[in-house]
């Protein structure tokens, strides 16, 4: 099979090679391309030592020098077709490649890097350290793909294979535990199972990863095609570990006429019918992450979950901080979680809406809407009509809302604070209250919102005391 690559990757690997040094491309790139799927990522593996390669090549910046890893940047020429090669119209930049020396790892110490690297001539050596079968395949146009460990069959079969001993491979790096998981859900491949065995009896080594390496897995893995196989990740141990909420989510029933699952499976449900982006999957994640410590059940045996909008806002900002996202993640997902019920029971008046538009905010409004429908997915049959038409209310709300061009906002207001301090008002606290009464009384009465009626409001008031 010839593999199509970059003209920077493919000129790095002929200079090299030319110099008298072996160079492939390696790991995820050869996967994707056998799968058919365009790489983001080029990786050169190479017998040359990083000075021997800095020697070649002239513009280099020594990104990893100490594990062998040097960033060469290609001249212009084949930056311009590897622009092409990516189908872009303009290159905005030089291309770069990262060349590492072929090397073996040390003794782990402590699951998640060598005590040292030693640099070998023996692609072989190099390979067998790598996680999985179908990242430890190497190419170059001369030799054609070089797999010494099945890596092309587990491809085809599917399947998510340690490289060698299971058990030695996640001593060494325990976040290739979650990684097998990722991979399987990007991939929908199943895990082989003394590979799993391993997984399971060494999860406890995710401790020893950082949040930040953790959170990366995690949110491909729940941005993938198959978030459903978090509950796989659940079943092996792995979530106890970084996300023991989600575990109590599965070990919470819903003995209610509204639901057939789980908290966590319904979760999971959710999470299949929202966008696969950062923010949508980790509000479906979340949404019900308050039901665990919310439950109650009535003399019926009927359980209810009081609250869990609001704990499970808190929750999730508790979550994604620990998980260290960023803050306007953090800020959307639990705007989501806090208000994803929001008129589920119908009966909401046009000025209570506008209300909880302002609350929510306008740009929120789709993925809250998303959120809910999705949430509807994840249900049982029961008032199901009742819930369409809760929803459908709502639509027209908005509708109506953006066609008459309603404040629902201090922004939207027809006045600001320099017109009302115009008017004699002072600055400080007393002009912030005013603003919010005036927006109180637009909410309620749209029409008032004109320049000439607000200052009328404030200038009666002020006359007034």
């Amino acid at each position: 099979m010839e593999i199509r690559m970059p003209a920077g990757a493919g000129y790095i690997i002929d200079e090299l090679t030319s110099h008298g040094y072996e160079a492939y491309i390696v790991g995820g790139c050869v996967r994707d391309s056998i799968l058919g799927k365009k790489p983001n990522d080029w990786d050169i593996t190479t017998s040359a030592t990083p000075e021997e390669v800095k020697r070649i090549f002239h513009r280099t910046i020594d990104t990893g020098i100490q594990h062998g890893t040097v960033t060469v940047l290609v001249d212009k020429k084949y930056s311009a077709m590897d622009a092409s090669f990516y189908g872009q119209e303009v290159m905005h930049t030089d291309y770069a490649y990262e060349v590492t020396t072929y090397r073996v790892d040390g003794t782990y110490e402590d699951h998640r890097r060598p005590k040292e690297v030693t640099f070998t001539a023996s692609l072989a050596e190099d390979l067998k350290r790598r996680d999985f079968t179908i990242n430890a395949m190497a190419y170059n146009d001369s030799q054609g793909i070089v797999d010494l460990f099945g890596g092309r069959e587990d491809l085809e079969n599917g399947i998510v294979r340690c490289v060698g001993n299971a058990y030695e491979r996640f001593d060494e790096d325990a976040l290739r535990i979650l990684r097998a998981v990722r991979f399987a859900a990007q991939l929908g491949f199943s895990i082989e199972d003394k590979t799993e065995c391993a997984m399971k009896k060494q999860a406890r080594f995710l401790k020893d990863i950082s949040a930040e390496r953790i959170q990366v897995e995690l949110t491909k893995l729940i941005i993938s095609n198959h978030p459903e196989l978090l509950v796989k990740a659940y079943e092996l141990g792995l979530t106890a570990v970084f996300l023991p909420e989600f575990d109590a989510m599965m070990q919470t029933g819903q003995n209610n006429p509204y639901h057939i699952y789980s908290v966590g499976l319904h979760t999971i449900e959710v999470m299949k019918n929202v966008p696969a982006n950062m923010i949508m999957r980790y509000a479906a994640l979340l949404h019900d992450v308050g039901k665990p410590v919310t439950k109650t059940t009535d003399e019926a045996g009927v359980d209810h979950f009081y609250g869990h909008q609001d704990k499970g806002a808190d929750m999730a900002k508790v979550i994604l901080r620990r998980l260290k996202l960023d803050n306007h993640t953090i800020d959307s997902v639990c705007r989501l979680v806090k208000n994803h019920d929001y008129g589920i029971g119908g009966g909401v008046g046009i000025k209570a809406f506008r209300r909880f538009l302002g609350k929510l905010g306008k740009d929120n409004y789709n993925d809250y809407m998303t959120i809910r429908r999705a949430d509807m997915a994840g249900q049982s049959e029961y008032r199901h009509e009742e819930k369409l038409k809760a929803i459908a209310d709502m639509e027209a709300m908005y509708d109506r809302v953006e066609s008459e061009a309603q404040c629902i906002s201090i922004a939207e207001l027809a006045v600001d604070g320099k017109q009302l301090i115009a008017c004699g008002m002072k600055p400080g606290r007393e002009l912030g209250v005013m603003l919010h009464e005036l927006l109180e009384r637009v909410l309620d009465e749209p029409s008032l919102n004109t320049k000439e009626q607000l200052l009328k409001i404030v200038s009666d008031k002020l006359n007034n005391k």
